[in-house]
């Protein structure tokens, strides 16, 4: 997954423009096969005041898509 991840971004980027931003800059902390983990310590876009959970459930399946049709995988996506 590590060494496709640019292929996952650019399958999203296919989908849904606002949710490939929300994902570019996250690095890929971990994936065990099923769970897909994401670190934003580097990223500060989202981490504002602003409320962003509606926005981000749709990206995350929007990513979890993009993974689907490349890997065949049904993912968790979590995010610290």
């Amino acid at each position: 997954m590590r060494g496709r991840w640019n292929e996952v971004l650019d399958a999203l980027l296919l989908q849904d423009r606002v949710a490939w931003l929300a994902f570019f800059d996250a690095r890929l902390a971990d994936f065990d096969g099923k769970t897909l983990t994401l670190d934003f310590s580097d990223s500060r876009k989202l981490g504002s005041a602003h409320e962003y959970s509606e926005a981000r459930i749709r990206a995350q399946q929007l990513l979890s898509r993009s993974i689907q049709s490349l890997f065949s995988l049904d993912v968790t996506i979590v995010e610290k």
